[in-house]
């Protein structure tokens, strides 16, 4: 009798994993790609569009690794997407899973060997200069160390022209799912991100969703409490590097560069690119900084601006900041390290934030401190009537 019982048990306990392990399988779908273009600034930018695109396909969005490239190694490294953000709050907006565990739980069901197929939306050349009528998914850096840390390998491509990823706009959404229904193409693998860049409008809001992780969060806080003196601080970033001085050269020759629609508006309705506007000047920097400690003081009688909290690429202009604010009884300071998150964490946290309207990394902030409701304002923007600076100085920053 008492096997009877064992047995009965042991079948009750296989029945519920059997369905827990079937209810694990989103039957709409999932989508998976690389987020192969630039650094974590405009990976993120594509992730929100992705993120959006997955919400109105009603398909799961696998969270892929971010590709981090590091000075001396020649292939990027991948570094699990929850090492940076929580997944909780995601699953508030749509349904996600993490690229590790879709890879470990529910690929070998979904999305065998055999099956797998690599989406692009035309032929891509490979490294050998020859199309091979495909996608080459795995051609270059960071597409073949992203795919191989995973162990995929594709099996055929797909070339889903002349559909977008504008789910917006043209019934986009009807299209994809007539052509690729979930029960055929249970999964849609990008090559690069099922987004564009800049961001969409009407992507913006999901920034919400996006919450650093509980490390990256405390060490921000740490850094706050134990480095910054006691009081409010204005975040700033500068973005100066020789790569972004070559950048900057084109402003004259576009109309949008990077994240410029986060200031100038998607269709330029608050203006043209400029020069300052990319690289503003050591005087501008200084001017626009001062300007704001006064009109924070104005706002709040009772705090004061007590530090200047800096990251940068390049030049943090410790020494310029410092000499100019001295009078003022204002410190300006940055990372004793390297650490480009617990920076955008930190410029999170700010009561005040100055950012580079072109750049991505700025963009991440903007959005992030529009979700909190937190003030923000862009280096030489809106533009000055008579510009102070006639000409910009590269080697000052």
């Amino acid at each position: 009798m008492e096997k009877l019982v064992f047995s009965t048990f042991l079948l009750s306990v296989l029945l519920a994993n059997l369905s827990v392990a079937s209810e694990a399988i989103d039957e709409n779908g999932y989508i998976v790609y690389c987020p192969c273009m630039g650094r974590f600034g405009n990976q993120a930018d594509h992730f929100l569009g992705a993120l959006g695109f997955a919400h109105d396909l009603n398909r799961t969005l696998v969270l892929p690794a971010w590709n981090e490239y590091r000075r001396g190694e020649v292939r990027s490294k991948q570094i699990p997407f929850d090492t940076y953000f929580k997944v909780e709050p995601l699953l508030k907006f749509h349904r996600v899973v993490t690229m590790e565990r879709f890879m470990r739980e529910i690929a070998p069901e979904v999305w065998p060997a055999d099956k797998r197929i690599s989406f692009c939306y035309s032929e891509r050349v490979g490294l050998d200069g020859k199309s091979g009528k495909g996608c080459n998914a795995k051609d270059g850096n960071p597409f073949g160390p992203f795919w191989d840390n995973y162990g995929v390998d594709f099996a055929s491509s797909e070339f889903f022209g002349p559909l977008t990823y504008d789910v917006h706009h043209q019934k986009m959404t009807e299209k994809w799912a007539e052509k690729y229904p979930a029960d055929k193409f249970p999964v849609l693998a990008f090559t690069g991100a099922p987004a564009s860049f800049p961001v969409q409008d009407e992507n913006r809001h999901l920034h919400e969703f996006l919450k650093w992780s509980d490390a990256i969060e405390q060490k921000a806080k740490d850094f706050i409490a134990k480095s910054l003196p006691k009081g409010a601080f204005i975040g700033i970033h500068l973005r100066n590097g020789m790569d972004w001085v070559k950048a900057c050269d084109h402003v004259t020759q576009t109309k949008n560069l990077f994240s410029s629609p986060q200031c100038l508006g998607y269709r330029n309705e608050k203006g043209n690119l400029y020069p300052e506007l990319c690289m503003p000047s050591k005087e501008t920097v200084i001017r626009q900084i001062k300007r704001q400690i006064k009109t924070f003081k104005e706002l709040n009688k009772n705090n004061e601006i007590k530090s200047i909290f800096v990251a940068s690429d390049n030049n943090h202009l410790l020494e310029d900041l410092n000499k100019n604010l001295k009078r003022m009884g204002i410190t300006a300071v940055k990372l004793p390290e390297d650490n480009p998150h617990v920076d955008l964490a930190i410029l999170g946290m700010s009561n005040h934030f100055i950012g580079n309207c072109i750049s991505s990394f700025s963009a991440f902030v903007k959005r992030e401190r529009d979700a909190k409701g937190f003030p923000s304002t862009f280096w030489a923007f809106p533009k000055e009537k008579k510009d102070p600076v006639k000409k910009v100085e590269h080697e000052e920053l």
